[in-house]
């Protein structure tokens, strides 16, 4: 007769090799996964009132909000793509200009500044209307130019297919979404005891103020600051909005990319879309930050700036575009199930008398 201990340790190692094993088959998968969760906890209102008004349809609604979400994230992350490819291609038109006929003359005003304007100056002059000299020099520079143009476009296309994954699976997210979160809600309160309930809500208005207060209204600045770049007419006005989305998360971030390109267009003559820019920049673009954001993370708890901003770079270093999303989205929540942790800690803790009575 076997042993109950022995039963007990290769039921243990089995389950251990099991786990092991559907680990290894998600990885692959995880980062999507992940996305997929947040997205259906963020839209589970908007799913609730569409399967009101569609009858109770589940399947409908659920598809409904996963047509939603597609337009809304993965359509600017495609139009991001496209339209950076055609900032390539012209700068690739603009480079073979050079080529042909080499550098303008070097500025003056370079040899104004400290330490560095004459040497800087000399060296531009070596190539000013001297096209072959020009192509000898960006050769040096051909190879590590194409690496970096093929890694960034493996990462944005493992960003899409990515993005595409997670959208995929918050379909079905959203279709058995209850029975989900009640078994979520059982393994919960197995590890965390009846604190579960409360952690879970905490973790709920974490991921919802973070996409909607700092990603929703960054993407919303990178959308309008773009179409103001394509009315004015300044080079490149997708890859800017890019830009403003990135540096969205900083407080004066947008005003340096819509400023700078009002300044440009100021240099360039055109003065009448100097003004426009910049008025648009300060009244649609910089009023999506100024009002809109706190309005919306009022409705939450504040986070720390460094928190954002860290989980931003972080988050594209750790998991490429998707990153950018995810990256600030779990910093927060850990950050958050950290401050509860130890705010209960504290709490319970009982405060000792500096003073006790002598007999």
């Amino acid at each position: 007769m076997e042993s109950p201990r022995s039963d007990r340790l290769l039921a243990t190692v089995a389950l251990s090799l099991l786990a092991a094993g559907c680990v290894l088959v998600m990885w692959p998968f995880l980062t999507s996964l992940v996305w997929a969760a947040i997205l259906a906890t963020t839209c589970w209102h908007l799913l609730v009132v569409l399967d009101r008004w569609v009858g109770g349809r589940r399947t409908l609604a659920a598809a409904l909000v996963t047509l939603l979400v597609t337009v809304v994230v993965l359509g600017p992350v495609v139009a991001v793509a496209l339209g950076m490819a055609d900032n390539v291609a012209e700068l690739g038109r603009a480079m073979t200009a050079f080529t042909r006929s080499g550098l303008p003359d070097a500025p003056d005003w370079l040899r104004r500044i400290p330490l560095i304007g004459n040497a800087v100056h000399d060296y531009w002059q070596q190539f000013a209307h001297n096209g072959q000299r020009l192509i000898d020099e960006l050769q040096k520079l051909a190879e590590p130019a194409r690496d970096w143009a093929l890694m960034g476009g493996r990462a944005i296309g493992k960003g899409v297919i990515d993005l595409a994954m997670s959208v995929f699976l918050a379909f079905f997210l959203l279709l058995h979404g209850e029975a989900l979160a009640r078994r979520l809600r059982i393994a919960m309160v197995r590890l965390a005891g009846q604190r579960a309930s409360y952690l879970l809500d905490i973790a709920r208005g974490t991921v919802t103020g973070v996409i909607y207060g700092i990603l929703g209204t960054a993407l919303a600045q990178g959308v309008l600051a773009a179409i103001g770049f394509a009315i004015g007419g300044g080079p490149g006005a997708m890859l800017l909005g890019v830009v403003t989305f990135f540096f969205s998360v900083i407080p004066v971030g947008p005003p340096l990319i819509w400023g700078g390109a009002a300044i440009w267009l100021f240099q360039q003559g055109d003065m009448g879309w100097a003004i426009f820019v910049a008025a648009w920049g300060f009244f649609i673009v910089s009023t999506v930050d100024n009002v809109i954001k706190p309005f919306i993370i009022s409705r939450g708890s504040s986070l720390p700036f460094a928190i954002v901003f860290l989980g931003v770079l972080g988050g594209v270093l750790a998991f490429g575009v998707i990153g950018v999303f995810l990256g600030p989205t779990m910093l927060a929540l850990g950050y958050r199930l950290l401050n509860e942790w130890t705010t209960a800690e504290l709490e319970s803790a009982q405060p000792i008398s500096p003073h006790k009575d002598s007999d």
